[in-house]
């Protein structure tokens, strides 16, 4: 068994630990994996955004299984690129994965569900935001739309604080 796993984190050092102690003994590639993903199989020099090079490694190698790992290439379409391709795939399309990289679309689906979620408000403008934060009060907290690799909020507890976080955000 071949398989192709995507990203060079954690996250990824993790699954490669774990597909690593299969009983079936997979040959395992990561792309482009790091320093502990080395030591359980092979590092290829391909960066996970690289999703042409990816695709094309895949269709020449034809692993068994692909692991996307990061966000990026799953909100970029590469989990659909690959399945169009006849490659079996573990990771969201880029339909899903917009819950993922969109914070305000993600918001409005689990409003539109019914889902209990925190009172938000989106904007485009740096101006608006700071004005509504000055309405609102605090304590806030400020996200970014997109991705962020899990750091993209902030929990302000002074409206300056929060002005601060917008300017940052958006400025």
């Amino acid at each position: 068994m071949k398989i192709l796993l995507i990203g060079g984190g954690g996250r990824e050092h993790a699954l490669a630990w774990k597909c690593a102690r299969s009983p079936r003994r997979p040959r395992l590639f990561c792309a482009p994996g790091n320093a502990g993903t080395a030591a359980l199989g092979s590092n290829l020099p391909l960066a996970a955004e690289d999703l042409g090079g990816l695709l094309a490694w895949a269709r020449r190698e034809k692993p068994d299984l692909t692991i996307v790992g990061p966000e990026a290439p799953l909100c970029a379409g590469l989990a659909d690129r690959f399945q169009e391709a006849g490659l079996p795939v573990f990771g969201p399309g880029q339909a899903g994965a917009r819950l993922e990289g969109s914070k305000v679309f993600a918001k409005s689906v689990l409003e539109s569900a019914g889902v209990p979620t925190a009172r938000a408000r989106s904007f485009t403008r740096a101006d608006e935001a700071r004005a509504y934060v000055r309405a609102a009060g605090a304590p806030l907290v400020i996200k970014a739309d997109g991705l962020a690799s899990g750091k993209g909020v902030l929990l302000c507890r002074a409206p300056g604080e929060a002005e601060a976080a917008v300017a940052e955000a958006m400025e």
